[in-house]
């Protein structure tokens, strides 16, 4: 299989191999490489066939709060006709190899690598691998956030090819963001983007921001600043981000640097827990 997204491949490594790896889990992030997605570490769900699952993040006491991030697998002939078990879960889903069928909403779809899908929450959707080669997606879930006087955002299906990467000021096109959802469309209370990096590129700063997040690596290698230290990573590896986690990116090259990103948005903040 090819594909412009790097994609897991799963196995399981040889007794010869070292134990150290760049793993990672600290209050502030974690970083999960793309060498600890085994086949050992797999999830299976209910009312899935044929399908497997590496969890990157789930709501956990001192983990992520605000969402689930997996990456599914689903072989020739497997799928879902009952994928959410939750009626106040939202989702998206980003394809990054194979081919899937979806039906959301009354309406089919083919996806392919860069389909994304925005699933609101009791939205009814099935899925399935009607081909000959394993696809993954991934399938970022979180519980939607109501707000009186806003209606509900509405399923929508697209591709990563139809949408205008946005410029990062003063970045002469070295830093882009491709939005799948308008960051004024106050109804959608998370984006999933994609952030672009040229070889060279900086964030120039150390961000510091109420947002928690996600970062799954594409495409390419980069060095990133988490809290204090600064970790290597690359195509396949995950980070997680605390909300107001200090976090900078070096992009050395020599291709693009590309991350999936995943950040709570335009939504005030309980004030008891």
């Amino acid at each position: 299989m090819t594909s412009p997204y790097h994609f897991v491949q799963g196995g399981h490594p040889p007794q010869t191999d070292l134990l150290t790896s760049r793993a990672m889990f600290t209050q502030a992030y974690a970083v999960i490489p793309k060498g600890v997605m085994r086949d050992i570490v797999t999830s299976a769900f209910p009312f899935w066939s044929k399908t497997r699952g590496w969890v990157l993040a789930r709501p956990l006491s001192g983990f992520a709060e605000t969402f689930s991030q997996t990456i599914m697998e689903v072989s020739p002939g497997g799928g879902s006709d009952q994928p959410e078990t939750d009626t106040e879960a939202q989702c998206i889903l980003f394809v990054v190899t194979g081919a899937l069928d979806l039906h959301l909403a009354g309406q089919d779809h083919k996806l392919t690598a860069g389909s994304y899908v925005y699933v609101p929450a009791g939205c009814a959707w099935t899925i399935q691998n009607k081909s000959a080669e394993i696809a993954q997606f991934h399938w970022i879930r979180k519980a939607f956030e109501a707000v009186k006087g806003l209606d509900h955002p509405e399923p929508f299906v697209t591709h990563e090819s139809l949408i205008t990467p946005a410029e990062m000021p003063d970045t002469q096109g070295r830093w882009k963001t491709s939005r799948f959802v308008d960051p004024a469309d106050m109804r959608h209370d998370m984006h999933v983007n994609i952030v672009t990096f040229e070889p060279g590129a900086v964030i120039p700063f150390a961000e510091t921001h109420v947002m928690e997040h996600g970062l799954y690596v594409l495409e390419g290698k980069a060095v990133y600043r988490l809290n204090q230290d600064w970790v290597e990573v690359e195509a396949g590896d995950f980070m997680w981000l605390r909300a107001f986690c200090p976090q900078a990116c070096y992009a050395g090259g020599p291709g693009r640097f590309r991350y999936l990103l995943y950040k709570d948005v335009n939504r005030n903040f309980k004030l008891k827990l």
